[in-house]
């Protein structure tokens, strides 16, 4: 039944007696969740992310090459190389996916960060090459990375959130009744990766689709209701990430200055969109050197939207890097601008399995996986893995404060540039130190 809720893990008709602490610990995880997903505020953006790795059973177990699980640095240094880490996947990722042939002439958008978390989260249970590969793919090449350290940073990531809770993230999974994950990977997931863990039973392949899907929507709020579409019979285990983002502009559009213009989508093509306007003060930075105009639009909160307006798009991406967004955010300057930026609505959906196996990481998808740090019994390699995002911004905030000051003044001394996102552009949301990138994409057609 689509309503049907998921069965917490030691709740099935088999009492998955080991997980029990799993269980309790859940409770208290649930009440957070709920809580955070509980805030109510009018959006400036939202943006949610939902990826899967889905486990299937292949046999016996492979042992060979039990990771370390030693914590070679302190927790500051080891959040540290892991957000440098991050940084450097998200621009990599976002290459391969704009580079897709389906992605040509198209909106491109995900989560960097929830990528990271999610493939960190099934490298806790992946041993020698197939753990290597996951790792190498992320950046965590450093000594100082073990599995324990990844863990431990992403468990401090997870949990310094902005404190007006505008960020709801976390991981999920969904494990076959007759499936027995080893207590201490489940207990990792947990304690680092803020999951939540259920039993369902994958022969019922219609029931566990519509149980997964039920969850993804309530945690995204209903933005992302049909994340699984079917299931390959064989499933024991679901892994998911989710990301939920809902942010209030610090300055708000005034939708009474909203109005319909064109957008260049390219050189023979134009679209009718709604395009939000305001006169204020902001930071922007103009690159030279890539010829590109970088806009920043503040959240009332720690994190920023980044729109890059570029001469050449093709150079733009080429050139992008975290480098860049941080020379940025250091030389950006203040003053008055008219800037124009679409009002718009997109969903992306992708499947990243060939795009990771590009990148480095193949073994986990084929007979080499060597998951054997999730059971003890079975053999396991991933059958898919998938990616859906989507994007809304428009003149809204939770809160709004205004003051009208008229002053006067020659027009001969008066000189107010504007700034037009009528072509495609760039996007990316970050903290105001350009440490954590949420999410980032680009722009081709704001009307699909």
């Amino acid at each position: 039944m689509v309503n049907q809720k998921p069965k917490l893990l030691g709740h099935s008709k088999y009492s998955l007696r080991r997980l029990f602490s799993l269980c309790l610990s859940v409770c208290g995880e649930l009440k957070t969740h709920c809580k955070l997903q509980a805030v109510k505020m009018a959006h400036a953006a939202v943006l949610l992310w939902m990826l899967a790795v889905v486990c299937v059973g292949k046999g016996q177990q492979d042992t060979e090459g039990v990771q370390d699980t030693t914590v070679d640095s302190s927790d500051d240094d080891n959040v540290s190389l892991v957000t440098s880490a991050n940084q450097d996947f998200a621009f990599s990722l976002y290459k391969k996916l704009a580079a897709l042939p389906d992605s040509q002439d198209k909106n491109v958008f995900f989560s960097p960060s929830s990528v990271s978390l999610a493939l960190a989260a099934l490298g806790v249970g992946a041993r020698g090459n197939s753990h290597r590969q996951l790792f190498s793919t992320l950046g965590f090449n450093s000594s100082q990375l073990t599995q324990a350290a990844v863990d431990q940073a992403f468990r401090r990531l997870l949990t310094k959130g902005p404190s007006d809770e505008e960020v709801s993230e976390g991981t999920a999974v969904f494990v076959d009744d007759d499936f027995r994950p080893k207590p201490e990977f489940l207990d990792v997931l947990k304690q680092s990766y803020s999951a939540e863990g259920f039993s369902v039973d994958f022969s019922n392949t219609t029931d566990s689709v519509n149980t997964i899907n039920k969850y993804v929507s309530d945690k995204t709020k209903g933005k992302i209701d049909m994340l699984v579409d079917g299931l390959d019979p064989n499933t024991v285990m679901y892994l998911l990430s989710f990301i939920y983002y809902k942010g209030k502009w610090e300055t708000p559009f005034d939708p009474m200055l909203t109005k319909e213009d064109m957008f260049n989508v390219d050189e023979n093509k134009k679209v009718p969109v709604q395009m939000m306007n305001m006169e204020k003060y902001l930071d922007v930075y103009h690159d030279q050197a890539i010829n590109t105009t970088v806009l920043q639009l503040k959240f009332n909160s720690t994190y920023s939207m980044l729109l890059m307006l570029p001469g050449d798009m093709g150079t733009l991406e080429r050139a992008i890097s975290p480098a860049h967004v941080s020379k940025w955010m250091k030389w950006k300057k203040s003053r008055k601008y008219d800037v124009y930026v679409p009002k718009f609505s997109i969903k992306t959906s992708y499947k990243l399995n060939d795009v990771l196996a590009e990148m480095g990481i193949t073994d986990v998808f084929g007979d080499g996986a060597n998951l054997s740090g999730i059971a003890e019994d079975t053999r396991l390699a991933v059958s898919e893995v998938v990616h859906q995002a989507s994007l809304d911004v428009d003149e809204k905030g939770a809160t709004a404060a205004g003051a009208t000051g008229i002053g006067f003044i020659p027009l001969s001394f008066q000189y107010i540039p504007v700034i037009k996102f009528n072509r495609p552009f760039m996007v990316v949301i970050t903290d105001n130190q350009a440490q954590n990138m949420l999410f980032m994409g680009k722009i081709i057609n704001p009307t699909i």
